[in-house]
């Protein structure tokens, strides 16, 4: 074959106006002239019995020599039986993975939630995540490469809160583990996952209890609410009204301040708290004391969102409010959890309802932990469902109302539920 025949364009055919189609330069090496004129540079070739074309760039980036060179390079790795297409696709693969090396934690945790978000039917998984992240990843590891994230660095991120705060550390290394994940199929990183549990970290890390792994939180001695109820009662404020809802209550501080008056049932005495503003992602229904009722009526209005209003328009009452009553009831009488020697919290009344509960009261179990809206096994849950239990609960809550007016605690008696 000539050299005529091996190379039939020239340079001047090139940059000429040529019509649309494939025009040949020999050896596999065509001009390829689209509908709009624009042209690019393609290497025919056969594999395997099949042909394959493999696109060698743009005129505008090319010269014909260039071009020329560029196929005679694929063609001599077809000589040494290598498939120019498929190792052009491995080099761009191997460059984009040494090129997402320099993408950080922190940016591949943002892009998760934000392929997540709209799954998750809670708005708090949102802020649970990225609070969780910011707090004890972003400081360890978070502006360090997905892909050079190890072991250590992730124990150093979860062993300082391992034993302290086992709930929050187990959601948090789930986290890392699924972030990890994510990244390692996206191309940013390769190998093991260094934050698995099992054959992992379950051998660097003790493996805590439920029981070993709860929280108390400092609470109030139930015998004296009746004292702190009356101290409560003289406190003026938003904060202090919700405050003493949330105790009637038992309930949690987010139930409080996202409360709103249509969710309230005045002439049923009723409560229903959504699924969206409860720890367990279900409608809870609470029947409402008189006391409580009374918090409520003195909240309803025209053009009130939220049951308990914050400082801006339209606004709720802040997350810290309560707790805000708390601390300063706290100095001006050491009201403190004598286990712990540490200062009550908003969260500890619960926990004084619940002693009180067990201690002062035959309600059965189920019966208490269903009115802190705790979690019990489906087949009790079912079988209460067919009884008398919300009458129960309201007994219950009506008898916890009545205990935190008493005047003294010297006054408290032993109250038994009927039936």
């Amino acid at each position: 074959m000539t050299k005529r025949k091996l190379q039939r364009l020239s340079a001047k055919q090139v940059l000429s106006k040529l019509t649309a189609g494939m025009h040949p330069d020999g050896n596999g090496l065509y001009l390829q002239v689209a509908s709009g004129l624009t042209k690019s540079w393609v290497l025919r070739y056969k594999r395997a019995g099949k042909s394959r074309y493999m696109g060698l760039g743009s005129c505008e980036l090319f010269s014909l020599a260039e071009a020329r060179t560029r196929a005679q390079d694929a063609r001599r790795l077809l000589a040494d039986g290598i498939d120019p297409l498929s190792e052009r696709k491995a080099s761009r693969a191997a460059h984009a993975l040494e090129t997402a090396k320099s993408r950080a934690f922190d940016d591949c945790a943002a892009a998760y939630i934000k392929a997540h978000r709209a799954g998750w039917k809670n708005p708090k998984h949102v802020e649970q995540w990225e609070n969780t992240l910011a707090t004890y990843v972003t400081p360890i590891f978070g502006r360090l490469s997905i892909a050079d994230i190890d072991t250590g660095l992730v124990l150093r991120a979860l062993e300082p809160i391992w034993k302290e705060k086992n709930e929050t550390a187990t959601r948090l290394r789930g986290r890392i583990q699924r972030i990890i994940d994510w990244a390692t199929t996206r191309g940013y990183r390769k190998g093991e996952n260094p934050a698995r549990w099992r054959g992992h970290l379950e051998h660097n890390l003790p493996n805590i209890s439920r029981r070993q792994r709860t929280r108390h939180y400092p609470a109030l001695p139930f015998g004296e609410l009746p004292k702190f109820m009356a101290a409560l009662r003289k406190q003026e404020g938003e904060a202090a009204r919700a405050l003493e809802y949330l105790i009637l209550n038992a309930s949690r501080t987010n139930e409080i301040i996202t409360a709103e008056p249509a969710e309230v049932d005045l002439k049923s005495a009723v409560w229903v708290a959504p699924a969206e503003h409860m720890k367990r992602e279900r409608d809870h229904r609470a029947p409402l004391s008189q006391a409580a009722l009374a918090i409520v009526r003195e909240r309803l209005g025209p053009d009130r969102p939220h049951l308990f209003a914050g400082r801006g328009v339209g606004e709720p009452l802040s997350n810290g409010a309560m707790a805000a009553v708390v601390r300063q009831m706290c100095k001006e009488r050491n009201w403190i959890d004598p286990t712990s020697g540490r200062r009550i919290t908003v969260h500890g009344f619960r926990s004084s309802f619940r002693d009180w509960a067990a201690e002062r009261t035959s309600y059965p179990s189920e019966v208490c932990e269903m009115a802190l809206a705790h979690a019990v096994s489906d087949a009790v849950e079912a079988a209460y469902r067919r009884g008398d239990l919300f009458e129960k609960r309201r007994r219950l809550m009506t008898e916890w109302a009545r205990f935190c007016e008493q005047r003294h605690a010297g006054e408290v008696v032993s109250l038994r539920a009927k039936g």
